[in-house]
C-alpha cells in the first residue's frame, strides 16, 4: 500500500518519530508499507506516537501515521484524501461527517487540552494570569508567535483572544505565525520571546517552558476525538487500533502527555 505524507518535519521532530517507529517523510514523499494510514492533528502527536509504538509490538498491523493541523487535515480530506482513521477536533466533526469522510457513529473523545503560553527555559516568567496581565505582557513582549488561524485549532482560537483584547493591530508586526508542527521551538531557541499553542504541543518541546493557560475567561478547551475513515481499505484492522487508543491504558497514556480526560 501506498501512501502520501503530507507534513513538514523539522529534525527534531524527525529524529523524534524515527526513535518512536512512527513511518513518516518529508513533504511531497512516499510512504509505503503501512496497513492502517492514520490522520492526526498535532495536538495529540506525543501520546499517540508513543500508543503507536506500543501497539505494533503487540499487533500484525503496521501503521503509517501523518500529523498535521486540523485546518490542514480537512483541506486534505476535501481533496480527496482518504485515510483509514482520523483524529480531529470536536469542532471540525460536524464538517467530516456533513461531507461522510468517516464512518457515522464511530467518533468517540479521546482527550482535551487547553490553549497555552510558553517561555525559554530560564527566562523571567511575566504575568498571564488574568485578561488584563496578559494583554499587558503580549504587549511588552519582542516578539510572539503561534499557529496561523486558517491551519491549526489554537491559532484560530489565539486570532480571537488578539480581537477580544483590542490589541491585534498592535502585535502584528512583531507576530510570526506557524504553519506546522511545534511552533514553539523558537521560543525554545531563544529566537522568539512567546509562543502559543495548545499545552500538549509545548510540553513536548525540549528548551521551551510551560508559563501557564490562558486565564479561564479566554481558554478554549478543546475536545479530540478519533473517528474511522469512510473508504478504510480495513475496517477490522482499523478498529482494532482506534480500541487500542481508547482503552484505560492509552487513556494514561494522553493524559500524562497533557490531556484531560475526555
Amino acid at each position: 500500500m501506498r501512501t502520501t505524507v503530507f507534513h513538514r518535519l523539522d529534525a527534531t521532530n524527525l529524529m523524534r518519530r524515527l526513535a518512536l517507529g512512527v513511518w513518516v517523510a518529508l513533504l511531497g514523499t512516499t510512504v509505503y508499507g503501512g496497513d492502517i494510514v492514520v490522520w492526526s492533528a498535532g495536538a495529540a502527536q506525543t501520546p499517540l506516537s508513543i500508543l503507536i509504538q506500543d501497539y505494533q509490538k503487540t499487533s500484525s498491523n503496521t501503521i503509517a501515521v501523518e500529523f498535521a493541523p486540523v485546518g490542514v487535515l480537512v483541506k486534505r480530506l476535501a481533496d480527496g484524501g482518504r485515510p483509514d482513521v482520523l483524529i480531529v477536533s470536536q469542532d471540525a466533526l460536524a464538517n467530516v461527517e456533513k461531507n461522510a469522510w468517516s464512518v457515522p457513529h464511530t467518533a468517540a473523545p479521546i482527550g482535551r487540552v487547553g490553549v497555552g503560553i510558553a517561555i525559554k527555559e530560564g527566562a523571567p516568567a511575566p504575568d498571564i494570569s488574568t485578561p488584563d496581565a496578559l494583554r499587558q505582557t503580549l504587549l511588552n513582549a519582542k516578539s510572539l508567535t503561534y499557529m496561523d488561524p486558517t491551519k491549526g485549532t489554537s491559532g484560530k482560537h489565539f486570532a480571537s483572544v488578539l480581537d477580544q483584547l483590542g490589541i491585534a493591530e498592535q502585535v502584528r508586526a512583531k507576530t510570526t505565525l506557524g504553519d506546522v508542527g511545534f511552533v514553539v521551538e523558537p521560543v525554545a531557541r531563544g529566537d522568539i520571546e512567546l509562543g502559543i499553542q495548545q499545552i500538549t504541543e509545548i510540553l513536548p518541546v525540549k528548551g521551551a517552558k510551560l508559563l501557564g493557560p490562558l486565564p479561564d475567561a479566554l481558554q478554549k478547551i478543546t475536545v479530540y476525538v478519533i473517528a474511522l475513515g469512510a473508504q478504510t481499505h480495513d475496517a477490522v484492522a482499523a478498529r482494532d487500533f482506534m480500541t487500542f487508543v481508547r482503552s484505560q491504558r492509552s487513556q494514561a497514556v494522553f493524559v500524562s502527555s497533557g490531556f484531560a480526560a475526555p
